[in-house]
């Protein structure tokens, strides 16, 4: 008697595993045949065009012997052959990538360069620096507007440079005098005196007021005795 090969075959759902045994001189064609025999209640294999395969996808040729194997335990996978579809998956891949790259940003503010650090840190640093690089500049233009603005106040309150010719006479004894920056007084005594007096008046105004209200309230509620309070109060029945 020759000796025999075991085969463990994992079908497709709603079918369970099946196991035959065939003759080590029996071809690998006849595995399907028997298989089918075997198990009657298989849908027609033919009609499926299925196939069978070994779990490392390398299957002998049909006419070789079950021996090719070379293991009385063999393992074996069927599966049905399925029909393709119209195509048309490489059109649909084209046009996600198309959508992916439309949606691209230039954002990269949380990566990081080799040392670790992220990008908007060190963007942050380079803005920094300029900004105190350009502190000097920011602080002499504020300070030449604010001189322009105080000449132009000077101006409006009628205290006018010296004159050119009065600035080059002068420049061999003495600088002239800077008017920008220069403090004034206010000095207006009528002023002063009208602002005093229309204090005092409302304040004057507004107790004469005061007073006139606490007469009326007085003439208006007299106070009462003791002796008419005890009158107006009712007699308790013993």
């Amino acid at each position: 008697m020759s000796p025999s090969t075991s085969f463990l075959i994992s079908t497709f759902p709603p079918f369970p595993s099946l196991t035959i045994s065939l003759s080590s001189d029996a071809p690998v064609s006849s595995i399907l045949p028997c298989l089918q025999q075997r198990y009657p209640s298989l849908p027609p294999l033919a009609d499926l065009d299925a196939e069978l395969s070994t779990h490392s996808g390398v299957m002998p040729l049909p006419n070789s012997p079950v021996s090719v194997f070379d293991a009385p335990f063999v393992s074996l996978r069927l599966a049905p052959c399925l029909l393709g579809g119209k195509g048309g998956f490489g059109s649909q891949l084209r046009a996600a990538g198309g959508r992916m790259s439309s949606q691209k940003t230039s954002n990269n503010d949380s990566c990081r360069d080799l040392t670790g650090r992220r990008l908007s840190t060190i963007k942050e640093a380079k803005k920094l620096a300029e900004y105190l690089e350009a502190e000097p500049e920011r602080l002499a233009a504020k300070a030449e507007a604010q001189k322009t603005k105080l000449e132009a106040l000077e101006r409006k309150l009628g205290i006018e440079p010296p004159s050119a010719s009065n600035g080059a006479s002068g420049s061999s004894s003495k600088d002239p005098p800077t008017l920008a920056g220069k403090k004034h007084r206010f000095e207006d005594t009528e002023y002063i005196e009208q602002s005093r007096e229309l204090v005092d008046s409302v304040k004057s105004a507004v107790s004469l007021a005061l007073l006139k209200k606490k007469k009326k309230a007085k003439l208006s509620h007299p106070p009462t005795t003791t002796a008419e309070r005890l009158r107006k109060q009712p007699k308790k029945n013993c």
